[in-house]
């Protein structure tokens, strides 16, 4: 399984993305967020996820992604994808939870510089699925120390 990824996919925007499976804690239907006041202009607010203290990060504000235009009854499938970064938890704002999809390691390729507003430093690699690439971000790249420290200073 060393040759291969686990991938949990999900809509943000009009592109299709890829968390390691190993990062992802859970996901949750969308709760009830509470704003937390001066927070970057990125973090939605905090919520209770059994007794833990969560931020939710909005990556459409982040990259300026345009939210998706779903389908009726795709609502359902958003929601919040539970990441762990050390020994923090993180909920990632999505519009639509896809599936947990295998790919080979040897399929990926390095992202283009740019792609829908998120630079490729973000980026892990894209894979090339039936008629659309799949995104793999990086989750220790999407934010940098001293904004894990501000974002850490909002849950205790």
């Amino acid at each position: 399984m060393a040759d291969q990824l686990q991938l949990v996919t999900f809509q943000l925007g009009a592109e299709q993305y890829g968390i390691d499976i190993m990062e992802v804690e859970g996901i949750v239907k969308v709760e009830d967020v509470r704003p937390v006041p001066n927070a970057p202009v990125y973090v939605e607010g905090i919520f209770n996820l059994r007794g833990d203290i969560i931020p939710v990060i909005n990556l459409h504000r982040r990259f300026h992604i345009q939210k998706a235009q779903l389908e009726e009854g795709d609502e359902l499938l958003s929601g919040f994808v539970i990441i762990r970064l050390d020994d923090m938890l993180l909920a990632v704002m999505i519009d639509k939870v896809e599936r947990v999809v295998t790919v080979d390691r040897s399929a990926i390729q390095r992202p283009p510089e740019m792609i829908s507003g998120i630079g490729a430093e973000y980026i892990e690699g894209v894979v090339h699925r039936d008629d659309h690439y799949l995104i793999i971000l990086n989750t220790r790249r999407l934010f940098n120390v001293r904004e894990l420290e501000a974002i850490g200073r909002m849950n205790v």
